[in-house]
């Protein structure tokens, strides 16, 4: 008798549908990917800001076209108490290796507003092919065609 093998997959048992449904609501409540901003921006979509928390340098060297400039190390209570509480705030940052975005997403929540994070900022954003604008002009992606989002 052969003996089966043992899988790694169900060493833990699955959450209940009820419990997974909750969890994945409550992940798409604090996330959002790249595909998704892009269909925001061009379609003009107001009520989300899409913030670039790295160095103003960084963001010269390419954004996100219509994300503004907001380096998580300048939030301050002042700074973030100029924003419009009505709006999410989208943070980004370079990309999985980085925690820019965590870090901005931290502050802005903590000053009272509402957040989600960009899932593989920049890095994502590009492996997407979605464009980028260099420079200080935030640029915009309004009525831009987007390349099909293969999910």
């Amino acid at each position: 008798m052969t003996e089966q093998p043992v899988s790694s997959v169900l060493a833990f048992p699955s959450a209940t549908p009820a419990d997974m449904a909750q969890i994945m609501y409550a992940k798409l409540c604090h996330y959002t990917d790249a595909w998704d901003v892009a269909e925001d921006l061009a379609n003009g979509i107001d009520a989300i800001v899409v913030v670039d928390t790295r160095s103003l340098e960084h963001y010269r060297a390419g954004h996100i076209p219509g994300a503004i400039s907001l380096p998580h190390r300048e939030m301050t209570p002042e700074r973030l108490a100029e924003l419009d509480a009505s709006r999410v705030y989208v943070t980004y940052c370079d990309g999985i290796g980085c925690n820019g975005s965590t870090k901005g997403a931290w502050k802005l929540a903590s000053a009272g507003l509402k957040v989600k994070e960009l899932l593989g900022g920049l890095d994502f954003w590009r492996r997407d092919g979605h464009l980028v604008q260099a420079g200080e002009l935030q640029g915009t992606l309004l009525k831009t065609p987007l390349n099909y989002c293969g999910c």
